[in-house]
């Protein structure tokens, strides 16, 4: 067998059986819930900005840029403006693409930083909420004429707001590419571990996803990321278009 295959073979091979792995399934959950609560996603930084995410969940963006090659991405959140900045610059790696960011309320002091960022070259932004029709209308006329779209929403996680952003956003999302809703781990922590947000259990992206897939076949949830991951706070998440 060829040294490359039988690499990607035994990783196959490892990351099948952390499905199965109960031992470790469990004890990554424990540190994830611990984690949360100690606001661990908030140390980390990409390019000199805040980034708020699970260095798992980094990593397995930048697998998926790389393997679907987005000539744009459509990010719902910007908070602090890493991840815009992380997206735009594994485009810039691979050579192409585009990153449009929206937020509802792009602080100024944020989007001085994010417009003087080196990787701003392939950065947009529009400021005002995801599923306005005014803001929408904006993104379709941003996406016309791009071949390959991969979607994040990582901005208001109640079931509402998701849902809406689920059922306005899937269409731009191409086959083999990927809708990820971020933070449906919210649905798996403790009842009241969020008591000054409007989302918790039974109100959440995971909650927004499992409605939508009863009604779009054309995505699939892609486990074996989380299989990989075991730490991310998007489980059941990462939304793989296959027709």
């Amino acid at each position: 067998m060829d040294p490359h295959e039988q690499f990607r073979q035994e990783c196959f091979d490892r990351i099948k059986a952390n499905a199965e792995n109960e031992n470790l399934r469990e004890s990554a959950n424990a540190f994830l819930q611990k984690s949360i609560t100690a606001k661990y996603s908030y140390n980390f930084s990409w390019m000199g900005r805040p980034i708020i995410q699970y260095p798992q969940d980094i990593i397995a963006m930048q697998e998926i840029l790389w393997q679907v090659q987005p000539d744009l991405v459509i990010e719902i959140g910007i908070a602090h403006g890493g991840s815009l900045v992380f997206y735009a610059s594994v485009l810039e790696l691979i050579g192409t693409g585009q990153v449009l960011g929206i937020d509802i309320d792009i602080r100024k002091h944020n989007r001085r930083a994010i417009e003087g960022h080196p990787m701003f070259k392939r950065i947009s932004m529009i400021e005002g909420s995801s599923v306005c029709e005014n803001v929408f209308k904006q993104v379709k006329e941003a996406a016309k004429d791009k071949q390959t779209i991969l979607v994040s929403l990582d901005s208001n996680h109640t079931h509402e707001h998701v849902f809406k952003e689920l059922e306005l956003y899937a269409p731009f999302v191409t086959k083999g590419s990927y809708l990820i809703a971020f933070d449906t781990v919210i649905e798996d922590m403790p009842e009241g571990s969020f008591p000054d947000r409007p989302w918790g259990k039974g109100d959440n992206p995971k909650t927004a996803v499992s409605e939508f897939l009863k009604t779009h076949d054309e995505f699939v949830i892609d486990k074996n990321i989380e299989n990989k991951l075991l730490i991310t706070v998007a489980p059941g998440g990462y939304l793989k278009r296959i027709r």
